[in-house]
């Protein structure tokens, strides 16, 4: 169960507003303290990190060792993890709105999606804990998060070589692996961008809702193909019964 956990480090990267927070030189240690603090609070569950490196000087940075742990009704420990995130910030726009990171790029990003039998899963339990806990734009709050936190946008997200686990069990199936096609999410922002707290929520639903279609998908065929293969087999017993 492979694929998620590159969105969850981006939601957290960004929700903090940490791209331009240089105090006492402890940037890297706010990033991550905002990732796993802010995660852990949007999602519902334990977000971890390893480390983070960002180089504003040269416009680069990474997010290595990231965790999402699993609902507790769910057998597998973590939801998502991934090893490593890479981001290609434009150094021209850190003086001007939006703050532009031209790519984000989530390389070998796994997820671990386990099915109910009502046909539910971990990471629709995720994303309406997204959905519930994410900061939400309204006429009262606009003039005050413009003012508090600059806007970002990103032009290019990419998950790259998604593992998935498919956990099918409750259907009294298996689990399965998959690797999915790469996933890549545009102008996520806008063009005027978005506050950043706002702005890692969207990130993540729209990856989330992404894997989520390709992991019903995968689903789906994979529950097709074990049934056409059965009736295989069920029909060649008879086909022996009747002929030896």
């Amino acid at each position: 169960m492979k694929i998620i956990a590159s969105i969850i480090v981006v939601l957290l990267l960004l929700s903090g507003g940490a791209l331009w927070f240089l105090a006492n030189g402890s940037l890297n240690d706010y990033i991550k303290n905002q990732i796993e603090t802010v995660g852990t609070q949007v999602t519902e569950q334990s977000v971890t990190v390893k480390a983070v490196d960002i180089k504003l000087t040269s416009g680069a940075g990474s997010i290595l060792g990231v965790n999402l742990a699993n609902p507790k009704t769910y057998s597998q420990p973590n939801a998502f993890a991934l090893e490593e995130i890479t981001l290609d910030i434009n150094l021209e726009s850190l003086t001007s709105s939006p703050i532009i990171i031209d790519a984000i790029v989530i390389k070998s990003p796994q997820a671990f999606v386990q099915f109910t039998q009502t046909g539910g899963s971990n990471i629709q339990d995720i994303l309406d804990a997204i959905e519930r806990n994410a900061p939400k734009a309204d006429a009262n709050s606009a003039d005050k998060t413009s003012a508090d936190e600059p806007k970002i946008k990103v032009s290019k997200i990419i998950l790259a070589g998604t593992a998935l686990t498919l956990d099918l069990s409750a259907f009294g199936n298996k689990e399965h692996s998959a690797t999915l096609p790469d996933i890549t999410l545009n102008n996520v922002g806008g063009d005027t961008g978005l506050p950043a707290s706002q702005l890692g929520s969207e990130i993540v639903k729209q990856a989330l809702s992404k894997i989520w279609q390709q992991a019903k998908a995968t689903q789906k065929k994979q529950l097709t193909d074990d049934v056409k293969e059965k009736l295989k087999e069920k029909a060649k017993k008879k086909l022996t019964d009747l002929f030896g």
